[in-house]
């Protein structure tokens, strides 16, 4: 099992490009079910978690020419095999189950795996069964599959959702799309990734309005068209590089970054003592830290435009290193504090009561062997282990590449002591 060897105490000095965001890509890939025509998705970033459901699409009988090591994917849903995803690939990665509504939209009918995922919390898809049955749809749950028709079409349906959720919007947004009539949601999530949905399925010929907004409105249509769409630029990977860049020191650019989107992180950034140059027109972000400290900085994390749940393990790394003492309070999974023993084992002095965590900065950190326990977990070890003295291994990284491409490779080109590990570990 393949595990990274990392020696910390080296600053990041160079530019990084920011890849394709996976949380877009994996559901503009599930778009392709919406329409007989041929989908070209470009900027796709290749990971784990996007070549697992290009291999679900496949197995539903849709073309995918995707060569290994392109940004490039082409997708031709003319005709299915089955409308049937099975537990065995749907289980791999949670996004699997929005399949459902796509094809129920389609073709009248769809069976679907209850999904599986990280261990970060239940994340039930109780919202996303409401919204199709709001919408016309005869659901039954049964021997772990959900069984789903909609005989004579979907129908236009007016959607409140009881608490923010990004995957149950995007959901009851992709099957509105061909549902007869109008649906409105409200309470909708506000997400840059539903934007960037919302931008290729009205390339398709849908008509959404809204999107950014906690209200949107599709116009149902009869059918779909192909189109050819950019995957925006993944803001977590950004963040992420941005916080590996403060924890280690150095200068770092990130390049084909979406600034415009990463308000919260970096008033974070720049409250903390981080020096942050956002130029927003050139895609650009600049992260500077010599020998200053950190400052402590307390932070809840919201649904978008607030922190983000999916960089709060990567600033929990950060603060472990700053003076004072920070806050972090996690508001949208009842879980995820699970890397918070593993940054202790490097030094860290975290205690965890609920969903709040008290972080009380360290002056070092110090290697050792630590596990990923999930995705974004896993990459917040790997920023400690930059910042710290001596060598750490992170060991269950297979997390780590379903939501990273190259990201070994990316720091190593700024100066990083990072190397992927394989066979058994040592």
């Amino acid at each position: 099992m393949d595990r990274l060897s990392i020696t910390g105490g080296h600053p990041l000095n160079g530019q990084i490009a920011i890849s394709g965001a996976k949380n877009s890509a994996l559901k503009l890939m599930v778009a392709s079910l919406l329409t007989p025509e041929p989908l070209t998705l470009t900027n796709v970033p290749n990971l784990a978690d996007t070549r697992f459901l290009a291999q679900l699409l496949a197995t539903l009988g849709v073309e995918v020419y995707w060569p290994k090591g392109a940004h490039e994917c082409h997708l031709n849903a003319e005709t299915l095999s089955s409308t049937i995803a099975p537990y065995d690939q749907v289980r791999k990665m949670r996004a699997s189950f929005n399949v459902l509504g796509p094809m129920l939209a389609r073709y009248g009918h769809a069976t679907v795996s209850l999904p599986g995922g990280c261990a970060i919390g239940a994340r039930p898809v109780d919202l996303h069964l409401k919204a199709l049955s709001a919408m016309g749809a005869d659901l039954l749950v049964e021997g772990g599959y959900v069984k789903a028709a909609a005989i004579h079409g979907l129908k236009g349906a007016h959607v409140v959702f009881p608490f923010v959720s990004v995957g149950a919007t995007e959901h009851a947004m992709m099957a509105a799309t061909l549902a007869q009539g109008t649906t409105v949601l409200e309470n909708a999530a506000r997400e840059p990734e539903i934007s960037d949905l919302a931008d290729c399925l009205n390339k398709m010929g849908a008509r959404v309005s809204g999107a950014g907004t906690a209200t949107l409105r599709i116009e149902g249509v009869a059918t779909l068209k192909g189109t050819r769409h950019a995957v925006m630029p993944d803001r977590i990977e950004a963040g992420t590089f941005a916080m590996a860049a403060a924890a280690a020191g150095g200068d770092v650019t990130l390049t084909q970054a979406p600034v415009g989107v990463l308000g919260a992180l970096i008033d974070a950034l720049e409250q903390a003592g981080v020096t942050v140059e956002a130029d927003r027109a050139a895609g650009t972000l600049r992260i500077v830290r010599g020998a200053t400290a950190l400052r402590a900085v307390s932070i809840n994390t919201q649904p978008h435009p607030g922190f983000p749940t999916d960089l709060q393990a990567q600033f929990m790394a950060l603060m472990s290193l700053a003076d004072g003492t920070s806050i972090i309070r996690e508001t949208i999974f009842e879980n995820r504090f699970m890397h918070a023993p593993e940054l202790s084992r490097l030094g860290a002095s975290i205690e965890v009561g609920g969903r709040e965590a008290v972080v009380k900065g360290v002056e070092t950190l110090r290697g050792a062997p630590v596990m990923a326990t999930d995705l974004r977990a896993s990459v917040s070890l790997v920023i400690a282990a930059l910042a710290a003295e001596g060598r750490t291994e992170v060991s269950r990284i297979y997390h780590l590449d379903r939501g990273f491409e190259r990201l070994e490779d990316k720091l190593a080109a700024c100066g990083a002591a990072i190397e992927r590990l394989s066979g058994d570990e040592g």
